[in-house]
């Protein structure tokens, strides 16, 4: 399988983040599964020249996410959590490690802008599936993001919520969406889970790269990466709200009002910490499926949205199918039209100012954050802020490309 993610050059830039493979539960098989949207991904000959050399493409202009919607600056600052309580289960040994992107309501005009990734997850990202010869490393390190290291932080307390990402990838996947949300009062806590990644930094010069990969098989494996997952969402809350907590700006935080979101395995993982820790008050699972089944007993009425890809809605996926019942709180199931797996991160947006959109996929990168942002901000207003939302009620003719469903 990992042979035919690297036969061809001309994959889109979405191609840089398909999970090895997709967390899919009810697939006949999660290889099959990869192998099926690996095809979904593969772009033609006119993909094979993205970006000139550096940081622009090829139309002059920085590569650039969407700019925040909200009122705040955004603060970033990066922990590094050690939890010596538990063992990684992919290294064997040594204790637990997190690597988290703190973002913060902050006051403009402070701060410093930063990497959007170091230059060897970049190159790492882009070695692993087969582009380091045709997308430049300072591509992905350049990209232009909001956040800014050292901003002061705007004065009060902030909800807190807690993003994962998908199977393979950089928790920076999702920096669109953690910017928007700390910019509209909220402060986000998005998680890099050890060697679950194809590449992520930690403190001492070590870049870890992911053991997991090579050790999940069938979806015991998966519910393993799902399950260790709702564990370091628990540690990372202790540290965060605890008596002495890790972050200097935790006073920030408003304990009372704590939710979670995650793209694919990372939106298995949301119920899974959920169904573990009640601390977490709401949640959105953007494309993964329930590789950790959500209880038969639900999930004690707390909230939940399933936010999905067109292919998601009802019987598209036999996991959503299974726990849709079992969610007991307020829900939705939402899809988006022209949609695919990676709509939901930062990539979509990216591609396409490399001109490299996703014909499998053709929902523009801009929409695609638009809508994203639009979703699960009205859904964390709502059920943490108290805010009522219309635009959770059913369609609006301003957004032809939604759906909701119920079944």
């Amino acid at each position: 399988m990992k042979n035919n993610r690297r036969t061809a050059a001309g994959l889109t830039l979405l191609a840089l983040l398909l999970p090895l493979p997709i967390a899919t539960a009810g697939a006949s098989s999660a290889a099959e599964s990869a192998v099926a949207v690996a095809g979904t991904f593969t772009a033609g000959p006119a993909a094979a020249a993205p970006a000139a050399a550096g940081t622009e493409n090829r139309h002059g202009s920085r590569v650039e996410l969407p700019r925040p919607t909200g009122r705040f600056a955004v603060g970033r600052e990066d922990l590094h959590l050690v939890d010596r309580s538990r063992t990684d289960p992919w290294a064997g040994s040594g204790p637990r490690e997190l690597m988290v992107t703190m973002r913060y309501p902050a006051r403009h005009d402070t701060g410093r802008t930063t990497r959007y990734l170091t230059s060897e997850e970049a190159r790492l990202l882009l070695v692993d599936r087969g582009l380091d010869q045709v997308i430049p490393v300072e591509t992905l390190t350049g990209t232009r993001s909001h956040g800014r290291t050292g901003a002061r932080p705007a004065t009060g307390r902030y909800p807190l919520i807690v993003l994962s990402p998908g199977f393979t990838v950089h928790r920076a996947t999702l920096t669109a969406l953690a910017e928007d949300l700390a910019s509209r009062g909220y402060v986000v806590a998005a998680v890099d889970h050890a060697y679950e990644s194809v590449g992520t930094a930690f403190p001492g010069g070590r870049v870890l790269t992911c053991l997991a990969c090579e050790k999940v098989q069938g979806e015991e494996g998966y519910r393993t990466v799902s399950d260790t997952r709702a564990g370091d969402v628990s540690f990372l809350l202790d540290r965060l709200t605890g008596r002495d907590p890790a972050w200097r700006h935790a006073g920030l935080i408003d304990r009372s009002r704590i939710a979670m979101a995650g793209h694919s395995i990372g939106g298995s993982s949301t119920a899974a910490a959920m169904a573990a820790d009640r601390r977490i008050r709401a949640g959105v699972n953007m494309d993964g499926g329930f590789s950790t089944p959500v209880p038969a007993a639900g999930l004690g009425g707390r909230p939940f949205m399933l936010l999905g890809a067109q292919q998601r809605g009802p019987g598209g996926n036999a996991s959503w199918d299974r726990d849709w019942p079992r969610l007991d709180g307020w829900k939705r199931w939402i899809t988006f039209a022209d949609s695919g797996h990676f709509t939901f991160t930062d990539f979509p947006a990216i591609g396409e100012q490399l001109g490299l959109p996703d014909d499998e996929a053709p929902l523009p990168g801009a929409r695609s954050v638009e809508l994203t942002r639009r979703y699960v901000g009205a859904f964390f207003d709502q059920h943490l802020g108290g805010r009522p939302q219309p635009v959770l009620d059913g369609p609006s003719p301003d957004a032809p490309e939604v759906a909701f469903h119920t079944p």
